[in-house]
């Protein structure tokens, strides 16, 4: 049996000293005299070869305390357990808990990699939000591999028959963040995929798209003489060339001058500041130049158009204050209308007056979903919509005549 006497003789070059009393336990020489390295030697139960496992320095790790070690590794070994694969699995395991994100980490690290391709400002506030606001404090904290199918029903639960469209923009952005999480290795399926199993059918009147409220198309003449044209702020004047050019808020509230051809009378939004990816030419009407002189003139050597009075881009929130304040009328009852919803009263005064659709379709910088269609047809159709452009403009400020847009049906 191994002595204390003896163990404090080993020096480097001795022979391994066995203990005894454990089988398979010894020490080894270590880099001075005194000093050795505690080891047990067995048959692994796993893979039937043998090993040697370390069980620390001597004489940090005394004779007593190595024994006690080495006789609990024998237990795990009688077990059938190889203690080496067992540690190595446990620290396999820590590791992959430590790397595995919550809920939260997964969903915030998807809105950082991905919010630069998202045209829609509005819409990249509104990707985090909701989910901060709707699954965070439920899920938020859980590691996404332990989250199950019934943890995104009780997210869905309180909001999937009262709120229905913000739940299914919830339940979509949830299925984007796990689908990630699985690209990522740290799950093994989708769990939002079987969300619908768990919860109730949704009404057909609660699934309805929710549409942004649009002022009637009779009444922006109206509006726009007696609000917009009540003074010459850059508000006023950039919901005007909103209004008249049919383009998407974001369009215009980003809008510099090197994209305006005054000379042509065209205004050129680039691919980046498209929803549809895709450069979009714009014919301007004559009001339409007119408030860009003015703008020449306000703006001074400004690189935006419309811009803040700090020179920045305006936010969004700046039309949807005017128009709440102006408390403009809109179609849908106790809503007043958005700066999105003039395209669909231009659309709809286009539809009552007799436009080509594809006209219309293409004023408003649609995509054609038909896949053969859009292989075929490849004109923006400029110079057609510059004629109905000028005809709207007219409208919107109240000089249209019988007989504007009888030559634009089509």
């Amino acid at each position: 049996m191994l002595t204390e006497t003896r163990a404090k003789r080993i020096s480097p070059g001795d022979k391994p000293m066995a203990d005894g009393t454990v089988a398979g336990l010894r020490l080894l020489p270590g880099s001075g005299k005194g000093r050795g390295k505690w080891q047990l030697r067995f048959m692994s139960p796993e893979t039937g070869k043998r090993r040697d496992m370390g069980l620390g320095v001597y004489p940090d790790v005394s004779i007593l305390s190595a024994r006690e070690r080495a006789s609990e590794a024998r237990k795990r070994i009688a077990a059938g357990v190889d203690p080496i694969e067992e540690a190595r699995r446990q620290q396999d395991a820590a590791a992959y808990a430590v790397r595995v994100p919550t809920f939260e980490e997964a969903a915030r690290a998807v809105f950082e990699e991905h919010k630069a391709s998202w045209s829609n400002g509005k819409h990249v506030d509104q990707w985090i939000n909701t989910l901060t606001t709707y699954s965070f404090l439920v899920i938020g904290q859980r590691k996404v591999d332990t989250l199950k199918p019934s943890d995104f029903a009780d997210v869905l639960r309180p909001i999937w028959s009262v709120k229905a469209e913000t739940a299914r923009r919830v339940k979509q952005r949830c299925h984007a963040v796990m689908k990630w999480c699985w690209g990522r290795e740290y799950v093994q399926g989708n769990p939002v995929d079987m969300v619908d199993m768990l919860l109730p059918k949704q009404s057909a009147s609660a699934r309805v798209a929710v549409h942004h409220p649009a002022m009637p198309w009779r009444q922006v003449p109206q509006f726009v003489q007696e609000v917009v044209h009540a003074g010459e702020d850059v508000t006023r004047q950039l919901l005007e060339f909103t209004i008249l050019t049919a383009a998407r808020s974001g369009e215009t509230r980003g809008m510099t001058w090197d994209e305006v051809d005054l000379s042509a009378a065209t205004w050129i939004v680039p691919a980046h500041r498209m929803k549809t990816k895709t450069a979009h030419r714009v014919p301007l009407s004559s009001r339409a130049q007119e408030l860009l002189e003015k703008r020449r003139v306000l703006a001074k050597q400004a690189e935006l158009v419309f811009p803040s009075p700090r020179g920045k881009v305006l936010t969004d929130m700046a039309l949807t204050k005017f128009l709440r304040t102006h408390k403009a009328v809109s179609d849908v009852p106790g809503r007043v209308a958005t700066a999105h919803g003039f395209r669909s009263s231009f659309r709809d005064w286009a539809s009552e007056n007799g436009v080509a659709r594809d006209v219309a379709e293409r004023a408003l910088a649609h995509t054609i979903r038909n896949a053969v269609e859009a292989a075929y047809h490849r004109t923006d159709l400029l110079e057609q919509r510059r004629s109905v452009m000028e005809a709207w403009a007219k409208h919107v400020t109240g000089q249209a005549e019988g007989g504007d847009v009888v030559a634009l049906v089509g």
